[in-house]
């Protein structure tokens, strides 16, 4: 439906054979926009905007695109968890993110911005964000929306965290004009988040103990009940909805083998049944009947993307079939609808296409197009991506994405090996990406694989590498490199592997592991002394992420044998890093302290430090620099292209 003209900007980087150079400036850039949904009423967007070094929010009217609100936070702050809570304001909370690669955390600050006013109210909060306003609700604690109320634009229903007075945190009604809470019930466990029936009484709280352990509890007017504890049960339960009536709840539910599954469980009769359950992988998103709450399927992301109902024959399985079938070779998901459910909106996308939204009129069977997350990528010319499986040396399934260049047969190429970051929960979709359309646009396969630990796949596979570091989950790296190679994808003598942050030290142990595997090994934001995170960075800085490492990692006395700072003489390959000297996640004394190793042991390394950066890059300058970097690196060993450009002194870097 979208027509691209003469101003689009073709980014194919190089068709196979050539020797083109890449426009890096395609694919630094950030999206013009990342998430969007629709207001009650269909008058309004609200839509959050990346920025270098922050995510800022954006209303826009439906009919013309035209702004009337907008807010921009802090550096290092990110607008996230926005919605609609009556037809002109929009409630978001903020998150703080130091680096492109680093996990958001949420400050529990609590926003609304409204359309008609362009006015931005700080509803629960501790700080002034700039915005010269006081909170109308002053607190430490955190506070996040938990959902609206049915018939009331006035009040919302939020989840208050632990404080002082309060050991565990209770869920209250907040009032959107004064500000004024009113409590509905308190949590009988920290770190609460409530689930609200269609009536708006708050039935579900699912929160975590001081063992670490999930726990989840319902209630229906009386006390708390304990529905599950996953120290006995060996799962996590999460409360997705209720049907319309409010006499099923639905839950995800960890299953001792495999997927996730989706069940419905009658609180009146106990009795539950699976509802939605895929073959592979966990449920992604909840599908919801437009125009309300209730949870109606799930979108999968496995080797395609694809959407699942309780009822394939339900009115709202039919809408997303003839959906599908208007966006052929696009997945298609409604990220909101007006309260009468007439009009939707709709995100589109694919492994060639980063995504674009459209407006739907139910009645009139008409999708208009609305905003594209990056506008100048011409998906017409953009790298394939398709999905993989390899079966692991102890016969763990494994599943990934292979992107070869466009034009390219597909055969015998140049690879890059790009293990993701994380590791444990984190996973890799096949969604597009940026970073591996640049190396195919430098004529590299890239090759990316869910080794154990990655989330998506169930709870077996995710703690299958539990203290499997440079073990196992190295192995399964290796495995599917030696795959891509006896499928003649790969030329076996043209090999690198490259990753950040977990993916990072992934990139170093393979040369470790794997002696004459890899031409090269690149690492950004990289953790390569194992024992380091114990004592240095924000994971390890806190009772529960010292557990967490002790509980993933194991006891720091023995984790030398899979520290790549240890084995530096053992990398026998170039090396490049990359890194920032403000990175709390992995200090960038990982990064200097593997380059002195590798450069006592006369291996050939290079790196690119910047003191003002973080967990990834966030200037946009900064990260030109790095990627042409990169894409030199990598040209040395495996013939690919560079950059069109390639500045070099420009940029603050550490010494």
């Amino acid at each position: 439906m979208r027509r691209y003209g003469l101003a689009t900007i073709i980014v194919a980087g190089m068709a196979w054979g050539t020797a083109a150079a890449v426009d890096l400036g395609a694919y630094v850039r950030a999206d013009k926009f990342e998430d969007v949904i629709l207001s009650p009423s269909g008058d309004y967007l609200a839509a959050t905007v990346p920025g270098d070094g922050f995510t800022a929010l954006i209303i826009l009217r439906t009919d013309d695109n035209t702004p009337v609100g907008s807010l921009r936070p802090p550096r290092n702050s990110h607008v996230f968890d926005m919605h609609w809570v009556n037809n002109d304001q929009v409630m978001f909370g903020l998150a703080q993110k130091f680096g492109t690669r680093d996990a958001p955390w949420a400050t529990g600050e609590l926003l609304a911005l409204d359309a008609r006013t362009g006015r931005t109210d700080v509803l629960v909060g501790y700080r002034n964000l700039g915005l010269r306003l006081r909170p109308r609700y002053h607190s430490e604690a955190a506070a996040f929306l938990s959902d609206t109320l049915p018939g009331d634009d006035g009040q919302v229903v939020i989840a208050m965290g632990a404080s002082r007075l309060d050991a565990n945190g209770y869920a209250a009604r907040l009032d959107l004009a004064t500000g004024k809470q009113r409590i509905l019930a308190r949590a009988p466990v920290p770190a609460s988040s409530y689930t609200i029936d269609p009536k708006g009484d708050v039935r579900f709280v699912r929160g975590t103990g001081s063992d670490n352990g999930s726990r989840l509890y319902h209630r229906n007017g009386g006390e708390w009940a304990l529905v599950n504890d996953e120290t006995a049960s060996g799962r996590i339960e999460a409360a997705l909805g209720f049907s319309a009536d409010g006499q099923l709840a639905y839950l995800q539910s960890e299953q001792a083998t495999g997927p996730d599954a989706i069940v419905s469980w009658n609180p009146a009769t106990q009795e539950r049944r699976v509802v939605l359950r895929d073959d592979v992988v966990d449920p992604a998103r909840v599908i919801r009947r437009p125009g309300s709450r209730v949870p109606v399927g799930a979108l999968f992301l496995g080797d395609t993307p694809r959407t699942r109902f309780f009822d394939e024959a339900s009115a709202e399985a039919r809408l997303y079939r003839s959906l599908e079938a208007a966006f052929p070779r696009r997945s298609v998901f409604i990220t909101s609808s007006t309260l009468d459910g007439r009009k939707l909106l709709l995100e589109t996308w694919s492994g060639a296409n980063p995504g674009e939204f459209y407006l739907y009129d139910v009645d009139r069977r008409q999708a208009r197009f609305l905003l594209a997350r990056s506008e100048w990528i011409d998906p017409a010319v953009t790298a394939s991506v398709r999905s993989i499986r390899v079966k692991a040396r102890d016969g763990l399934d494994l599943h990934g994405f292979l992107t070869v260049p466009h034009g390219s047969t597909g055969r015998d190429l140049p690879m890059v090996v790009l293990p993701h970051g994380g590791p444990i929960g984190e996973y890799d979709d096949g969604r597009f990406a940026h970073e591996t359309q640049l190396l195919a646009a430098a004529g590299y396969a890239v090759l990316q694989v869910n080794f154990r630990g990655s989330g998506n796949f169930g709870r077996a596979h995710m703690r299958a590498a539990m203290r499997q570091w440079g073990r196992a989950m190295q192995d399964d790296v290796t495995d599917a490199t030696r795959w891509a190679i006896a499928e003649g994808i790969a030329d076996s003598k043209r090999i690198c592997i490259y990753g950040a942050s977990y993916g990072a030290y992934a990139a170093m142990m393979g040369p470790v592991r794997e002696p004459g595997l890899y031409q090269c090994a690149a690492g950004y934001v990289g953790v390569y002394d194992l024992p380091l995170m114990y004592t240095r960075g924000d994971v390890g800085d806190s009772r529960s992420g010292a557990a967490y490492l002790q509980q993933w990692l194991g006891d720091p006395a023995s984790l030398d044998e899979v520290s790549p700072v240890a084995l530096a003489d053992r990398i026998r390959v170039p090396v490049f890093l990359a890194a920032g000297g403000e990175d709390a996640r992995a200090p960038i004394q990982h990064s200097k302290r593997l380059q002195a190793a590798l450069e006592r042991a006369g291996t050939p390394v290079e790196t690119l430090y910047f003191r003002t950066e973080g967990h990834g890059f966030y200037t946009q300058a900064h990260r030109s620099e790095y990627y042409g970097h990169l894409l030199a690196f990598l040209s040395r060993s495996l013939g690919g292209a560079t950059a069109q450009t390639h500045a070099s002194g420009t940029a603050e870097k550490a010494p």
